[in-house]
């Protein structure tokens, strides 16, 4: 028990603090392209995330543009890579391993948005929609849904990991990915559609 304790303790240290530096990128990268969106789209809420900006009109705001994206995307496949690797530190088993990455996954994001509204007092609530992953497209939708997610993840974690890592048989593994299957699809959609809307209005 006392070793579970220190696990779960360091997995909420790394979410925590890993959720800090993220936010802190996130308040780097809007003082570079809020005055892009201004220009864009004049009078708009400074919190306003949409209409999205295309890559042709970031490429045309300015050369480096499309290599600071390239550079973003990156970073979030380092991210990926980060909570992975405190998964594999922690868990002794595959299935501990899963049930550390879910935990640090759902502490990091959650930290991600609470220190967003410490710091420049954005998401307005849980209302307000944000894009949410840029990875394989840009995934959109309300702040509720990627929390909703962060504290299912850390629930189910915890239960697995206090069970030694729960294994998990094939037909619930179908389940598993056919819910991560629901979960992209419907974020891609809904990023398609408004990408559409945009385009038409």
């Amino acid at each position: 028990m006392d070793c579970m304790r220190r696990t779960v303790a360091a997995l909420f240290l790394f979410g925590i603090s890993f959720g800090y530096v993220e936010a802190a990128v996130v308040v780097y990268l809007r003082a570079i392209y809020d005055p892009v969106r201004e220009r864009l789209h004049p009078g708009r809420n400074p919190h306003d995330l949409f209409p999205l900006i295309s890559p042709q009109q970031l490429a045309d705001a300015g050369p480096d543009n499309p290599r600071r994206l390239a550079i973003e995307i990156g970073r979030e496949a380092a991210s990926m890579a980060m909570l992975a690797g405190i998964g594999l530190a922690c868990g002794r088993t595959f299935y501990e391993s899963v049930a550390a990455f879910a935990i640090a996954f759902g502490v990091w994001d959650i930290a991600f948005y609470g220190f967003l509204r410490l710091m420049i007092h954005w998401p307005d609530s849980f209302s307000t929609w944000d894009i949410l992953f840029l990875i394989p497209l840009p995934w959109i939708g309300p702040v509720w849904a990627p929390v909703l997610v962060a504290f299912t993840m850390i629930a189910c974690g915890l239960i697995a990991l206090r069970h030694g890592g729960l294994s998990i048989p094939g037909r619930s593994w179908l389940g598993i990915l056919a819910g991560a299957v629901v979960i992209v699809g419907v974020a891609l959609l809904l990023t398609v559609t408004l990408t559409v809307m945009e385009t038409v209005l």
